[in-house]
C-alpha cells in the first residue's frame, strides 16, 4: 500500500528527548517501511526514517524559537497532504484535528488516530459534525468523554523491542519522565520519594505553556528538596534508556485521565515497575502486582515502593509483551 503518515510538528520524528506521539508515529511508520508499504511521512525536517520525509518546517516547532503560532504552520502541512492525497491509498493523521473540515477532499480514505486527551464540552460537537471520521483510541478510558464518536478500534501503543535497555536489576533511585504539567502530579512524585527515604531523578521538559508554572510553583520546590530530587531537565538518547533502565521504579502519580502514558510502558520494557495513580488508562496497562502498581495515594504509592523487589526482575516476559511491534 502506499501510506501517508501525517504527524504533529512540535517534535521531530522520532523524538530527540520528549514527544510521546511522535515516538509512536516513528515506530509505526518504520515498521510500516519495512512490512513492504511505500510510506510518506509528513513532518519536521529533522526527522529520522526510512519513509520519504516530506517536510513543510526544516525542525520542530518547539525547538524554532522564531516560531510563536504553530496552528499556520499544520494548517500549511495539511495543504500539503491534501494537494499530494492522490498518491496515496491511505492518509493516517496523528495530529490536531486540523483535517476533518477537508478530510472529505481528499483522493483517497483515510483514519485518524487521537492522541490527546477528550473533553465532552469540545469534542463532542466536533466529532458530532463530523460522524464519518474514523477514528481510533489509544486507550478504552479516553473514550468515556466523547463515547458516541465514529470509534472502529482501540490500539495500545507498542515500542519497537529494541526501543529500551531492559534491566534485571533496579538501582537505588526512584524516577519521573514525562512533561512538566500541574496534572503529572510532580508534588506528590517528591513527597513519595521523601517519605520512602529514597533520590528522585526527574527527566521532564518545560514547555512555554507551563513556564510560570514552574519558575513560580515547582522550582523553589526542587531547590527545596535538593538533598534528595536531582532535576535533569529534558533526557534523551542513552541517558534516557539508562535513566529507565537503572531506575527501582517509574512514578507516575498522575492527577487526571491521561489517555495512555507511553512511559508506563517504556518503564516495563526496561524491567522497571511503574508506580501509577489510578487514573485515565492506568488500570487498562499494569497488572498490578505483575508489570507494576496501581495505587491510590500516596501513602499507597510509598508502600508500593517497598514492594518493588517482588517484581523487579520478573517483568521479562511483561516487558516483551509490553514492548509490542504497534498494528497499522
Amino acid at each position: 500500500m502506499k501510506i501517508a503518515q501525517v504527524a504533529p510538528l512540535y517534535e521531530s520524528v522520532p523524538p530527540k528527548a520528549y514527544g510521546a506521539t511522535e515516538r509512536i508515529v516513528s515506530a509505526l511508520t518504520e515498521q510500516l517501511v519495512a512490512a513492504g508499504h511505500e510510506v510518506t511521512l509528513f513532518a519536521a525536517g529533522d526527522s529520522k526514517t526510512q519513509a520519504r520525509l516530506r517536510a513543510t518546517h526544516p525542525t520542530g516547532l518547539w525547538r524554532d524559537e522564531r516560531v510563536w503560532d504553530t496552528t499556520s504552520h499544520h494548517l500549511r502541512q495539511l495543504d500539503t497532504v491534501v494537494c499530494r492525497s492522490a498518491q496515496f491509498d491511505l492518509v493516517h493523521f496523528h495530529g490536531e484535528p486540523f483535517h476533518l473540515p477537508v478530510q472529505r477532499y481528499l483522493s483517497c480514505p483515510s483514519l485518524t488516530t487521537v492522541h490527546g486527551h477528550l473533553i465532552r464540552a469540545d469534542h463532542a460537537p466536533l466529532y458530532e459534525a463530523f460522524p464519518d471520521t474514523p477514528l481510533v483510541s489509544i486507550s478504552d478510558s479516553q473514550r468515556k468523554e466523547v463515547p458516541h464518536a465514529n470509534w472502529v478500534g482501540t490500539v495500545h501503543h507498542g515500542l519497537p523491542l529494541d526501543a529500551m535497555r531492559f534491566s534485571a536489576s533496579g538501582g537505588d533511585y526512584l524516577l519521573f519522565v514525562g512533561r512538566m504539567m500541574p496534572e503529572k502530579g510532580i508534588d506528590r512524585a517528591v513527597e513519595i520519594a521523601r517519605r520512602a527515604e529514597l533520590p528522585l531523578k526527574i527527566a521532564a521538559a518545560v514547555h512555554p505553556g507551563e513556564r510560570a508554572w514552574f519558575k513560580d510553583e515547582i522550582y523553589p520546590m526542587l531547590e527545596a528538596s535538593q538533598s534528595f530530587v536531582e532535576y535533569l531537565g529534558e533526557v534523551g538518547g542513552k541517558t534516557r534508556l539508562a535513566l529507565f533502565a537503572n531506575a527501582r521504579a517509574l512514578l507516575f502519580p498522575i492527577d487526571w485521565e491521561e489517555p495512555f502514558g507511553l512511559v508506563l510502558i517504556e518503564a516495563m520494557a526496561s524491567g522497571t515497575p511503574p508506580i501509577a495513580f489510578r487514573r485515565g488508562a492506568v488500570p487498562e496497562l499494569i497488572e498490578h502486582g505483575v508489570n507494576g502498581f496501581v495505587v491510590d495515594d500516596v501513602e499507597q504509592a510509598v508502600q508500593a515502593v517497598r514492594s518493588v523487589g517482588s517484581i523487579r526482575g520478573a517483568t521479562a516476559d511483561g516487558a516483551s509483551n509490553s514492548a509490542s511491534v504497534p498494528s497499522a
